[in-house]
């Protein structure tokens, strides 16, 4: 089977060496999962201020979009000579995906109390709602496949092109964060910016392939 190329995926050849025993991958995913275990102390000992919901979901929901911008930066880094963390892009997507599925949890929870009916509406109402729904919906299968077995399973290839979803989900996490917010803050805007800055340098290293490619073949 042909490997994933560098450009491709979260995470490359990661498959062929994430079985081996790895103290820096298990470093990354307790010392990702600590600020989730905080916040819910935190929660559980009435430290969240005088909304605690809120506070809840949107600390989640930036840990979600912080690990989301720092998968992307993975390879620019790489390409730009920096440090190769490439092996790594799984474990940050798992744990994007962890606190995507938090933050969804508490809003489900603890926001809606499971009332589904009353879910179903805000989805269709509020359009953040349903934006930040998509994005999740997105990362779904990019978290059931960052497993060596469908790697395998599915094949270099079509395994690529499956997690190139996580552009599109980034994006809609973007513009969730930004509509969350009713004025124009800074916060939201900053992540927005690096999020497309981020996917502009892979269209622009994607098209200067294509052009080489073209080239080539004249």
């Amino acid at each position: 089977m042909k490997e994933p190329s560098a450009e491709r995926g979260w995470h490359e050849r990661a498959w062929q060496t994430a079985s081996k025993p790895d103290t820096i991958r298990r470093a990354i995913y307790i010392i990702g999962a600590l600020p989730a275990a905080w916040v819910f102390y935190r929660g559980f000992t009435d430290q969240l201020g005088a909304d605690p919901i809120r506070t809840l979901e949107k600390t989640l929901g930036i840990w979600a979009l912080r690990f989301l911008v720092v998968g992307l930066t993975i390879t620019p880094l790489k390409r730009l000579g920096g440090p190769n963390w490439v092996r790594y892009r799984r474990a940050i997507g798992l744990l994007a995906f962890f606190y995507a599925a938090l933050h969804l949890y508490a809003y489900l929870w603890f926001d809606q109390n499971l009332d589904f009916a009353a879910i179903w509406k805000d989805i269709l109402k509020r359009p953040y709602v349903t934006i930040g729904f998509a994005a999740f919906v997105i990362l779904v299968p990019l978290a059931i496949t960052s497993n060596n077995s469908m790697i395998r399973k599915l094949g270099g290839p079509n395994w690529n092109r499956l997690h190139k979803g996580v552009y599109a989900a980034c994006a809609l996490a973007a513009i969730h964060f930004i509509m969350l917010r009713k004025a124009w803050p800074p916060e939201p805007l900053i992540y927005a910016g690096l999020i497309t800055i981020l996917l502009a340098f892979r269209l622009y290293v994607y098209l200067q392939k294509r052009t080489q490619r073209a080239r080539r073949a004249a």
